[in-house]
C-alpha cells in the first residue's frame, strides 16, 4: 500500500529546504513514493537547473535500495558490476551519489527524498533533515 501522501511529501520538502537555508544553499528537493514515482518537487530560487534530475534520481535510489545514497556510495566498490550496469538497465533513474535518503515510517520505507544543489555532505544533511521530519 502506498503511504506517501502529498502532505507527507510537502513536510519532508519544507524541512529539507529549511536545512538548505541554514546552509545558505539554493537546492532542489524531490520526494518519491516507495515505487519511485515523483510525489513532490520544489526548486529554490537560483538552484541549478540539473538539480531537478539529480535530486529525483537520488530519491529513487534511496527508495529502491532502502538506504542512504551516502551509504551506497561508500560501498559501491564491493559490487562494481551493479554500478557499471545500472545506467543501462535504468537509465537516468537512480543516482548513487550523496543526497538521497529513504523515508521510513513504522519501520517501513514509504519513499525517498533526494537533494541537489550543494556539496555531497550538504545534500546528505538536507536529505536527513527532510526524512527525519516525518519519523
Amino acid at each position: 500500500m502506498i503511504e506517501m501522501t502529498l502532505e507527507i511529501a510537502e513536510k519532508i520538502a519544507l524541512a529539507a529546504h529549511a536545512k538548505a537555508k541554514e546552509l545558505n544553499k539554493p537546492m532542489s528537493v524531490s520526494v518519491v513514493d516507495e515505487s519511485g514515482r515523483l510525489v513532490y518537487f520544489s526548486r529554490a530560487d537560483n538552484a541549478g537547473f540539473f538539480t531537478f534530475d539529480t535530486s529525483r534520481a537520488k530519491a529513487m535510489a534511496a527508495a529502491s535500495f532502502k538506504r542512504s545514497t551516502m551509504e551506497i556510495t561508500e560501498h559501491k566498490d564491493s559490487n562494481p558490476l551493479l554500478w557499471y550496469s545500472l545506467p543501462s538497465v535504468v537509465p537516468a533513474q537512480a543516482l548513487p551519489s550523496p543526497g538521497g535518503f529513504p523515508v521510513v515510517r513504522n519501520d517501513r520505507v514509504i519513499g525517498g527524498v533526494g537533494i541537489g544543489g550543494g556539496t555531497p555532505q550538504e545534500d546528505h544533511d538536507c536529505a536527513i533533515a527532510g526524512a527525519e521530519a516525518v519519523q
